[in-house]
């Protein structure tokens, strides 16, 4: 039988990184970039073999612009914050309406705030970062939040690293 001191001394709270690009200015750049290429693509023929695509420069300052936005990437680490101050958390932020879960503005911001362990954060930081941040960022956020209190998978699952370790002969 398992020994429950032993188990207790090698759990670990349950961690996620998510990466958020803050530089919305630049994603912006990117897309209209790449609306841009779509435009210009449409109706081009070649004239000869020498003709160069329109699209060329706007997909060169598109992959510059790429590098960028790596470089504007944050991580952020997420930590199990435990049961009882979670649950508190919940509590100490009530829905106005009773069949949702949780207020959907506040206790966002005091999850993400109470289990980003780097950067630390306060509820004012998370605030004033959401109005930078459009909403698919903070979502991203706030599910990486929500998942390392709720998420019941053991181990998580990358089809993209199994495709590849597969290709590569190694596990599957």
């Amino acid at each position: 039988m398992p020994d429950i001191k032993a188990i207790l001394k090698a759990a670990k709270p349950r961690e996620r990184t998510v990466t958020v690009c803050v530089d919305g200015a630049l994603m912006g750049e990117i897309e209209r970039l790449e609306a841009e290429v779509g435009r210009v693509s449409e109706d081009w023929q070649p004239t000869d073999l020498t003709s160069q695509h329109p699209a060329a420069e706007l997909s060169a300052k598109i992959a510059e612009l790429r590098a960028k936005a790596r470089e504007a990437e944050v991580p952020f680490l997420l930590r199990y914050i435990g049961d009882e101050k979670y649950s508190s958390m919940l509590a100490a932020h009530p829905p106005e309406n009773p069949e949702e879960g949780f207020d959907s503005t506040t206790f966002p911001r005091a999850l993400i705030a109470a289990s980003c362990v780097d950067p630390a954060m306060s509820e004012d930081d998370v605030k004033a970062l959401f109005e930078v941040l459009n909403q698919g960022a903070i979502k991203d956020l706030f599910d990486a939040a929500w998942d390392v209190h709720n998420s019941s998978s053991l181990v998580p699952f990358s089809l993209a690293a199994s495709a590849l370790l597969a290709a590569l002969g190694g596990e599957k």
